[in-house]
């Protein structure tokens, strides 16, 4: 029986896990609530407060690779450490920021950390249970992600509007300092990648079952980012819904990010394959039927509530394809790599969903992004069958 089950003293690093990335994606979206704050404070434009949260998204796409590299020899404990004590510093740096300046330099310190804290991450997580339980540690991470969307986003606002945007910042900083002591006590020590190296890196991009789930992570982010970088003034504009109804709306997509990672860690290991075309087919759906649902809100709310699962089952799954199809040694660099390119498919499918609301309408946002979503389980359907075991 004890095997059936996972142990307490491998439930606390997991929960200490799905509690890090937690605090990793609050302090992600947090920004987003408070421009305005930060800009009247700061005296600067909103469009310039603007570009800390652009400046984090191109520093966490370009140095995920180098500094996961620079880091991969390093014991993965003490490199989990080091990244939440960088993340908490930069933090508490952030509500302590004199300028606008000092602001940006102590954000593009906590994107460092978020760059080396999602390459290790999921390794860490599914080293931490034995084989049979992968799935479930990796639901586990992506929890941690989806809580944050349900009441870090919330939370964060209401902190900042109540008491100033410098308060949210300092206690994610406390927070993070929190969790680093648990983990310290609650986490085994894990060998990190030891022989690895720039060298190996050909090796690795050599795998053609690894290259085609980067080309299908980049597609699908561009799909999923071209409409929900404009979710907030299409449900304003277009579905005419007032303000506090989208904030619940955008509070949905978190819980069923949730559900996501619940169907995850039930079918993906008896239908792996079926179990990511089908994340691709509801996205795609969700996507075109965007425009059409707008009108009723009940439809509104269920598809946002597929598009939601749909996203999250298939983050899940590509990083789980990605651990395994990987060796050991190998995964952190691996999931670096994913990092990044996901990133790119998040800051092109913004781009591309802007050029379509500003030369087409913000109507057809949705259908842009179903284009490329149905581009993008063309290309499974296609690898999958040139791939078959």
């Amino acid at each position: 029986m004890p095997e059936d089950k996972l142990s307490i003293r491998e439930w606390l690093p997991l929960l200490g896990m799905t509690a890090s990335t937690f605090i990793l994606n609050t302090s992600e979206f947090m920004p987003i609530g408070l421009l305005t704050d930060i800009a009247e404070d700061f005296r600067i434009t909103e469009a310039r407060a603007g570009m800390l949260i652009s400046v984090y998204a191109w520093v966490v796409m370009l140095l995920s690779l180098p500094l996961m590299l620079l880091v991969c020899r390093m014991e993965m404990k003490r490199l989990l450490i080091g990244t939440l004590a960088l993340f908490g510093g930069c933090q508490l740096l952030s509500a302590f920021s004199g300028n606008y300046w000092m602001l940006m330099a102590s954000r593009i310190g906590v994107a460092c950390a978020h760059s080396v804290f999602w390459s290790i991450a999921s390794p860490m997580a599914v080293r931490f249970v034995p084989e049979k339980f992968r799935s479930l540690a990796l639901g586990m991470i992506v929890t941690g992600s989806s809580i944050a969307i349900i009441v870090g986003l919330p939370v964060g606002r209401l902190v900042g509007l109540q008491i100033g945007w410098r308060m949210t910042f300092l206690s994610v900083g406390i927070i993070a300092f929190a969790i680093l002591l648990y983990l310290q006590f609650a986490a085994p020590k894990i060998p990190g990648s030891g022989s690895f190296s720039v060298r190996d890196l050909p090796a690795l991009l050599h795998n053609p079952f690894l290259i085609g789930i980067y080309v299908l992570s980049a597609l699908f982010a561009t799909a999923y980012y071209t409409a929900y970088s404009y979710i907030e003034p299409f449900l304003k504009q277009i579905a005419h819904q007032p303000d506090g109804l989208i904030t619940w709306i955008l509070v949905l997509f978190g819980g069923a990010g949730i559900a996501g990672s619940w169907l995850f860690s039930r079918f993906y290991d008896r239908m792996p394959r079926a179990f990511l075309l089908l994340t691709l087919v509801f996205t795609a759906a969700a996507l075109f039927l965007l425009y059409p649902a707008a009108a009723h809100l009940w439809m509104l709310l269920a598809l946002c509530a597929v598009w939601g699962i749909a996203g999250t089952a298939f983050n899940v799954t590509c990083q789980a394809e990605v651990i395994r199809s990987t060796p050991e040694n190998g995964t952190a660099v691996a999931m670096s790599i994913f990092s990044g390119i996901f990133n790119f498919g998040i800051a092109t499918g913004s781009l591309f969903g802007g050029m379509v609301s500003t030369h087409l309408s913000l109507a057809w946002i949705g259908c842009a992004g179903g284009i490329v979503s149905s581009a993008a389980l063309l290309f499974c359907a296609v690898f999958q069958a040139k791939h078959r075991k």
